[in-house]
This record gives C-alpha cells, sequence and structure tokens, in this order.
C-alpha cells in the first residue's frame, strides 16, 4: 500500500498505520484446523489520520489483518460480477481517489448505471450508504452492487458456489471465520478492507493543528466564508464535513425524468429528490460532481450551491436561503480553495495477485 498525498507528493507523514495487538487464545474455538480457525486472531488498530476520529467498527466484524486482506482480494476480483469484466475498483478506482471520473460507471453487458460513484474515501464514518441511504452499513452496501442488474449482474448463491471452487478462498474463510464460503463472509471481509480507507492529514487538518503555514490566504478566507457567511459547515459538518443527512438541492429536477432521490427508497413525497450530503475530503479529486455527475469542475459545483441550489417544488428550505445570500466571483473562488485544501493523503493499494 502506497500513500497519495495531493498537497505533498512523497511526504508520508502520520496517515494510514496499521497496529497489531495479540488477543487471548478462545478456548471455546474448535480444535480442527482443517475447518475453523483455532484460536481468536490478532485484533487489527487502525491509527486514522490527522484529523479523524478512529471510524465505527461493529462488534460482530472485528477488524483482523487476514480479513482485510481477504476483503482486499475481493475487492479487485471480477468475478464477483456475472460475467467476470467488474469488480469493486472497477467503479471505485484506488488511482481515482477510489471513485470513477465518469457521470456514471459501466457495469456488465457495458450497461450504465444512474448514479455517479461516490468514492470509498472515509466511507467507514458514514451512517448510511449510497446516495440515498438505503443500506445502513458497509457489509449491506457491498451486497448492493453484486446483486444490481446494471453493476455486476450476479446472483450470492451463484457468487458463493464460484468462490467456494477457488482453493485459495476455501482456505482463507476458513482462516478467517472458521467457516466455508458464504455471504456473510463475503460482505464482512469487503468492509473491513473499505473501512481502512481513510483520507486526511490535509493542509487544513495541519493548519488546525497549528501550521498556520498550511493554507493560502486565499483557502483561509474561502474557510471563514465557508462557516460563516456561506453557513456550509451546517451540513458539510468537519470533521468529514458530512452530516449525513439528505437534501433536496434541486440538482437533475430539470430531467424529463427526475431521480426520486431518497423517496426510492423510503416512499416517502417530502424525500423526494433528497439525496445524501457527501463528504467533502478530497472533493477536488473525485470530480463529477453530484449524484448523477452532471457537474464538470469542482468550481461549477460551489457556485451552484452557493447561489441556492436549482429551483423545483421539493427544494430544501437551507438552498432557499442561500438564495437570498449574495456571493461574489472572487468568494466562489475562495470557497473552491478552501475544498481543495481539505485533499489530503490517501492509501493507495495495488491489486493484489488473485488465486
Amino acid at each position: 500500500m502506497s500513500l497519495k498525498n495531493a498537497s505533498a507528493p512523497g511526504i508520508l507523514a502520520s496517515t494510514l498505520v496499521v497496529l497489531f495487538t495479540a488477543c487471548s487464545k478462545d478456548s471455546s474455538a474448535p480444535s480442527s484446523a482443517d475447518t475453523t480457525a483455532t484460536s481468536t486472531p490478532p485484533v487489527m488498530v487502525i491509527k486514522v489520520p490527522t484529523g479523524l476520529d478512529a471510524p465505527p467498527i461493529p462488534a460482530d466484524n472485528p477488524m483482523t489483518e487476514a480479513k482485510v486482506e481477504l476483503g482486499k482480494m475481493l475487492y479487485f476480483d471480477k468475478r464477483l460480477s456475472r460475467d467476470g469484466t467488474v469488480s469493486c475498483a472497477t467503479c471505485h478506482d484506488p488511482k481515482m481517489a477510489w471513485a470513477d471520473h465518469r457521470a456514471t460507471s459501466e457495469g456488465v453487458d457495458k450497461q450504465l448505471g444512474d448514479r455517479n460513484s461516490p468514492t470509498v474515501l472515509n466511507a467507514a464514518y458514514m451512517p448510511e450508504q449510497f446516495w440515498d441511504g438505503r443500506a445502513a452499513s458497509l457489509e449491506e452496501q457491498a451486497l448492493g452492487p453484486i446483486e444490481n442488474p446494471v453493476e455486476m449482474g450476479h446472483t450470492i448463491d451463484e457468487l458463493v458456489k464460484n468462490l467456494a471452487a477457488v482453493p485459495e478462498y476455501q482456505k482463507r474463510f476458513r482462516e478467517v471465520f472458521g467457516t466455508e464460503v458464504n455471504k456473510d463472509g463475503i460482505v464482512k471481509a469487503i468492509a473491513a478492507f473499505e473501512r481502512t480507507i481513510l483520507t486526511g492529514n490535509s493542509p487544513y487538518d495541519k493548519y488546525k493543528a497549528g501550521d498556520t503555514s498550511a493554507m493560502t490566504a486565499q483557502q483561509i478566507r474561502g474557510m471563514e466564508l465557508f462557516n460563516g457567511k456561506g453557513e456550509c459547515a451546517t451540513c458539510h459538518t468537519p470533521p468529514t464535513f458530512s452530516n449525513g443527512k439528505y437534501y433536496n438541492a434541486g440538482i437533475g429536477s430539470d430531467k424529463p425524468n427526475p431521480d426520486p432521490g431518497r423517496k426510492k427508497h423510503t416512499n416517502k413525497d417530502a424525500d423526494e429528490g433528497k439525496f445524501r450530503v457527501p463528504h467533502l475530503r478530497n472533493v477536488a479529486d473525485t470530480a463529477p460532481y453530484f449524484h448523477d455527475g452532471s457537474v464538470a469542475t469542482l468550481a461549477e459545483a460551489v457556485r451552484i450551491m452557493a447561489t441556492g441550489g436549482i429551483d423545483n417544488p421539493r427544494l430544501s428550505p437551507v438552498f432557499k436561503g442561500l438564495k437570498e445570500v449574495q456571493f461574489t466571483d472572487e468568494e466562489i473562488a475562495d470557497l473552491t480553495a478552501f475544498l481543495e485544501a481539505l485533499s489530503g493523503e490517501y492509501p493507495i493499494v495495488e491489486a493484489p495477485e488473485l488465486p
């Protein structure tokens, strides 16, 4: 694993560091090494990048080195798709800030999805997953693309059969989970791997830590606008720069068949056109923007938000208020510069050798 630092290439500072603490042997575990793990594996403790708190780890899916390694293999394995052409990394590419620079990604049979692929960076902190929040955890999210007919087009039962036919996967599932290859293990391993994909230690974080030279004068002005006049931090709340809630900004509402947004999940009219607030760390690296990838540049995205979104019957009140706030071109540029200061270090993971 190498590290990408958008502000200072090659400087590794204090980003993702993995430590291990030994756990005592589990005397209740079965003794057969052929079918189950014989002891509790070492717990993997993630030291998070500067500027972030530790991400939440589910009690039923503790982090271990072997589990993360298995999850990495599955993340890059195109056998997760029906036709063997699409992996998680296809749409969430480590070399593209764990996102995809196309408006919408290409799935099996070269089908195009209808929503932009959000970055995996810091997804571990989001209380719900997907643009509409239909997944309550990373584990639940991992299953979604596999069974989506446009994305991977597989069935979990068929996938389990395929992976169970690979001796190396059989071996690793027994070592990590003490079971044969199964659905639960697949999603838990992928989610564990994704919880290591963190970004921080940005110029903003260094500035907040006391290095007043880490941000430019323009970026500092932008930060003051972000926290003050624009009240951007109300929705884009530090340290992740997202409050995890859902709003209608009107993006795509002028299309012939607008995306219903969160309403598709909740069936509530009040959720029409609402989408989750994306976090803004490394946002400068994840163009294009919004749920439909319809905006090509960060400056344009900032302008749309700062001027109150796009009018529609269910525009969220926060955007109606912004329409009364007048930003100059210089202030839009300052806000954009501040968002660029949120680009920090993140891991670049090369595809592992697959069995």
